[in-house]
Formats: structure tokens, sequence, C-alpha cells
């Protein structure tokens, strides 16, 4: 496992129990559970487990599933826990990788020794990493769009995709119809969809309020204003009125709304963050960070305050990473920014066990970039997809700056090393620090991350 078509990462919505996909082993043959986004089984009897690869497992899920060819590119098979989940090759072999999974965990998470010694993987069929959004907007088949469609509600209740309240209420209300039906004058009310809110909207603003919700549980109670929220969004829906109609418009409406999240389709990955120096003492420490990476770019997102804290396209960074040998195990996001108005180079460190996984991951991302063709492949292509090229770039993109919705970033809540180069020299711009400038970076002409030469105003260490 490189990294590339590989790739490990933290644990998704789907990890609600802990699942075994070997239910026995036997000389011959084994029953192996793969578990799909929306928590049904594909139960399949195969010869020969262990020599088995991940392109003949997925082969036969998709027979089971009597998928079409568009899902050997749009779906993958993963090893998922509580801990670790990793994309597999296709020429992996699950059971070897399964019986290897103790050493994945030392090597690629911070897990105490009790939890890697209880934890088992579970076999699962879930969107591919290097799909690329424009071919799933060719997709027509409603069983590859149901399942694009579960995985990507999994990841917004569980609020691994930050998303603005209007933008989940607008979500919320698709699903609504999904499981619903077309919306009736009067059904549901609010106060029912009380009930199981947290299936439709992300569960930290099902518990905004201080206990408010659970305040507004007796009968007759007045409506909160995340369920009345949700309801006039379901309300709005524009529905022919069929209830049995093909919810495949319903589902491409939602993925389509997703594909405004720039993170949508990401492989994620845990790590830390330094906080900046707070208060007298100038205290910090660290917070931790999901870290998104796809075709398109990377994002730093704020664990706990479930908002984008850094977001770069390729273009716009430079990366690098040390490993353990070396000295902590750190991915460094090197990009543009400025310093009390002074143009400068920001240097972000991630502090990850699966920081060697991040930057292989990228690299092998801008590689498919940069290979990719002008004009979308045919749905019958094999192999990982092609990412569309990228938008035309300003002269000079503008300077990242705080806004008020969650996807955009915070560069004042990062704690970064500013410095400019001079020839040969880094010279630091507040605080002090020794680093070294990486060369690792995608240069696409003008726009693109560029270094900051010195000036006599700034302020130098």
């Amino acid at each position: 496992m490189d990294g590339t078509e590989g790739n490990a990462g933290q644990p998704g919505p789907a990890d609600r129990s802990h699942r075994s996909s070997v239910s026995s082993v036997g000389a011959r043959a084994a029953d192996v559970l793969v578990y799909l986004a929306d928590d049904s089984v594909v139960p399949l009897a195969v010869e020969s487990l262990p020599s088995l690869s991940a392109h003949e497992l997925h082969r036969a899920v998709r027979e089971v599933l009597q998928l079409p060819d568009i899902a050997l590119d749009a779906f993958a098979l993963w090893l998922v826990s509580p801990l670790l989940e990793v994309q597999l090759k296709p020429k992996h072999q699950p059971y070897k990788l399964g019986r290897q999974w103790p050493e994945l965990l030392l090597r690629f998470t911070d897990a105490p020794d009790d939890d890697v010694a209880v934890d088992e993987p579970s076999l699962q069929f879930r969107r591919n990493v290097f799909f690329p959004k424009r071919r799933e907007l060719q997709i027509h088949d409603e069983a590859v769009l149901r399942l694009l469609y579960a995985e990507a509600k999994g990841n917004l209740l569980a609020a691994r995709y930050p998303c603005d309240v209007e933008d989940c209420e607008a979500l919320g209300a698709l699903v609504c119809r999904v499981q619903l039906g077309p919306y009736q004058p009067g059904q549901p009310t609010a106060c029912a969809l009380r009930e199981k809110l947290d299936s439709f909207l992300p569960a930290h603003l099902c518990k905004r309020g201080h206990g408010l919700f659970a305040a507004l549980r007796g009968r007759g109670a007045k409506a909160g204003p995340m369920e009345q929220g949700l309801l006039d969004a379901y309300r709005r829906l524009q529905d022919t009125g069929d209830s049995e109609a093909s919810l495949s418009p319903h589902y491409r409406a939602y993925l389509l709304k997703c594909h405004e999240l720039p993170f949508y389709g990401c492989a994620f990955f845990h790590g830390e963050i330094d906080k900046p120096a707070q208060g007298f003492l100038h205290r910090s420490g660290r917070k931790p960070v999901s870290v998104a990476i796809s075709l398109e770019g990377v994002h730093v997102i704020d664990s706990r305050e479930k908002h984008v804290l850094l977001g770069l396209r390729f273009q716009e960074l430079s990366w690098d990473h040390t490993s353990p040998e070396e000295e902590e195990s750190v991915l460094w996001l090197e990009f543009d920014g400025d310093n009390e108005g002074t143009p400068v180079n920001k240097l972000l460190k991630v502090y990850s066990k699966q920081a060697e996984l991040m930057s292989s991951l990228i690299e092998y991302c801008i590689e498919l970039n940069q290979t990719s063709e002008p004009t979308a492949p045919p749905e019958s292509a094999s192999g990982p997809a092609a990412a569309p090229d990228p938008s035309p770039l300003p002269a000079r993109r503008p300077q990242l700056r705080r806004q008020g919705s969650v996807v955009c970033s915070r560069i004042q809540h990062l704690a970064t090393i500013d410095y400019v180069e001079e020839g040969e020299q880094i010279k630091r711009v507040k605080p002090k620090r020794t680093t070294s400038f990486f060369s690792r970076q995608l240069s696409l002409g003008p726009g693109s991350y560029t270094v900051v030469q010195p000036s006599d105003s700034l302020e130098q260490g």
C-alpha cells in the first residue's frame, strides 16, 4: 500500500458498529460480507479467499447487484474499521491485508495497544476517490445513483462534510422526499420531523440550542428553527406528485448539491495542527483536524467546530512530509498569504502518522490531473478517470479571507510559519524559526503558488 490508488484515512459514517467481513474460512470456500453505504450487506461465497484480489471481489459485487460497467470506475473496495480506512487497489488481496491490519494500525494510527488488539476491519463497497465529479453527472443508472446518494448522505449526517445550515436544510429536504414521498400539506408536521431530525440533518445541528429540543418534546410544543427550516425546504421542493416515479432525479439533485462542497468525494485523514498562541502566557496546544484530499485540492477541517480552516487547490500550494525516522511525522503545506498586510509564504504543519499517505495521495492526484484529456472519456473507459481541466486562473489569485460560510478558509485560526525567500536563503517573518523551502508543487503558469521576495518593509528574523 503506497498511498496512490490505495490510501488510508480516518473512519467514516459507516463505522457505527464493529463488523467482520469474513464469517468463516475453510480449506477451500469462505463466506465474505461486503457492506454497502446504506448498511445493507452483500454476502459472497468465494473460493480461495486468501489469494482473491480486490478486483475479483469488486466484480462479484457488481454481478450480484447487477450494476452497469460505470460502477467499475465509480466504486472501490475499502477496508474500514473504527480506527482506520483504506481504499484498496485492484491488485490488493483483502484477506491478506486484513491479516496485516494490526501492523497498519501501529504504522498509521496512534491507537492504544488494547484497541489495536481487538480492532477488525470490514470490507465496504464505496465511492472511488479518483472518480471525478463530472463523470458522476453522466450516470443515469438508479442503482448506482442510490449508492452514491447513500454514501454522500452518510458523510453529511456524520458532519464529515461541513455545510451551511441553509444547504443542510436543502439537502435534508431531498432526503425527506426520498424517504417520505412528495410533500403533502400538513404531513409531516414540524413536530413529527423533530423525532427523527438526525435522519435528515447533521447531528451537531440537531443538538444546537443547549437542551431546547429536549424541552420541546412535549405534546403541542412549538417547532424549533431547525425542523421548521427543514419543513419549509421540503415544502418548496418541486415535484410531479407521483410517488411511484423514479427516485433518480432526487438522487441526482442531492449529488449535484453535494458537488458544490469542495471536499465532496475526498479521502479523509486524521491529524492535528498547532493552535495560535493565546493569552498573556502565550499558551497554545494542538487541535484535531481532518485533512480532506481529492482530485481538486486539499482542505483542512476543524473536527470540533465543523468548518474549514484552509482550502487550497493544487495550483495554490507546495507540500512535503517528514517521516517518524527524521522527526515527528508531519505533512507540510505551503501557500501564499500576508503578514500584517505584507505578502509572505505561509507554512502549516499537520501532525499525523498518515503524513506519508497524504503526501503520496496529493502527488498521485496531481499526476492524474496532468494526464487528463480535455474531453470527457466514455463511461466504458477503465481505470481511474481523469479530473477536469482546472478552471482559468487570474493573474494572481485573491488572498484567502474569512467569510461567513463554513466552507471558506479561516486563516486567522491557523498557527503558521511566515517567511520570504531571498536568493538561496529563507528569511523568517515573525515568529523566528528555521525550516526549509519545499520544491514539491504543481506549476500551471500565472496564478499558481509563488515564492514571495523580501522587501525593506518586512520585519525579518
